[in-house]
């Protein structure tokens, strides 16, 4: 890629972390560019990889969790982006922690590529920048590897943006059922008792197992609970496994394509409320545009035509 010349997909893909990292950069700075949003629909085109949000309570061990999935993954032969939603600094507005060593990864390694992101005032468990980074790590590594910030009830946003949901649940915490009267128990496709080790860990598998009972789930998948012990690396290689199955069972009778489009469409009228307002809203109403996103379009193609019609 020459100096002056738009990234392209084909870049992308070939350029490895230095290019991904490039691309995030553009992102942050030109979210709207014509060029960012060329970038952005050839990546929403080309899905290449599985997506994973990893989500729950604060210190229940959602990066301890990730730093074992990233080896047991990478041994299999599989690259991996990973997004890290942080808390964000009231001072600057960055990601808190996005300094620390979350994941211990090898800076050699090509195939893997991490980034923090802050929340900023988004209380959903993601940053708003979330989705964007993810359909650009989605065209290039086999899996990515979303992790929310953690900030209790609002975690529901990562069931729009991830294709497996991973819920974690810590022994004696009575999260579970916490979690099941604020509905998030609707939202996982796995449930994980980390710290498996603990004494508290059956009892947290039986809350589970009652909180997702009382969940309707009309989509026919059954939640698996699973436990695990990251630091010791208990429970990894059946979590991936679990992981594939789901991942085999969207691949089945248009599941994943379905999802994606549901996604996608989330994306998109949030989209259209953050940046047009209700009044942008009506008034492109009023003029006659096209708010619904129909399968196959890129939420970021539409965004663009918006607001060119909308400024008219």
């Amino acid at each position: 890629m020459t100096i002056g010349h738009a990234m392209t997909l084909k870049d992308l893909v070939a350029g490895g972390k230095a290019a991904m990292a490039e691309a995030l950069a553009v992102l942050e700075s030109a979210p709207e560019a014509p060029d960012t949003v060329a970038l952005l629909d050839a990546a929403f085109a080309a899905p290449k990889g599985h997506v994973i949000g990893v989500t729950g309570p604060p210190g229940v061990g959602k990066s301890t969790l990730l730093g074992a999935l990233l080896p047991e993954l990478r041994g299999a032969g599989r690259t991996v982006g990973v997004i890290a939603v942080d808390p964000s600094s009231r001072r600057s507005g960055g990601a808190l922690l996005g300094d620390r060593l979350r994941l211990m990864t090898d800076p050699e390694d090509g195939g893997v590529f991490v980034r923090s992101m802050a929340a900023r005032d988004r209380l959903g468990g993601l940053a708003e920048l979330t989705v964007a980074g993810m359909l650009l790590m989605r065209a290039v590594y086999d899996v990515v590897l979303i992790e929310t910030v953690g900030v209790g009830q609002s975690e529901t946003d990562v069931a729009w943006v991830a294709d497996t949901v991973v819920f974690c649940v810590q022994p004696g915490s009575g999260d579970s059922l916490q979690f099941m009267k604020a509905g998030i128990m609707e939202i996982p496709d796995l449930a994980v008792v980390t710290k498996a080790d603990m004494e508290a860990a059956q009892r947290s598998q039986a809350d589970l197992r009652a909180a997702l009972t009382h969940q309707r789930r009309p989509n026919g998948w059954k939640v698996p609970i699973l436990p695990v012990a990251a630091q010791r690396g208990d429970g990894i290689a059946p979590l991936v496994a679990a992981i594939d199955r789901h991942a085999a069972w969207l691949a089945d009778a248009g599941r994943l394509e379905k999802r994606r489009h549901t996604n996608a469409r989330i994306w998109f009228a949030e989209a259209l409320r953050t940046r047009f307002g209700r009044e942008g809203v009506k008034r492109a109403e009023i003029i006659g545009c096209r708010l619904n996103l129909d399968r196959g379009d890129s939420p970021y193609e539409r965004l663009a035509d918006l607001s060119a019609a909308i400024a008219d």
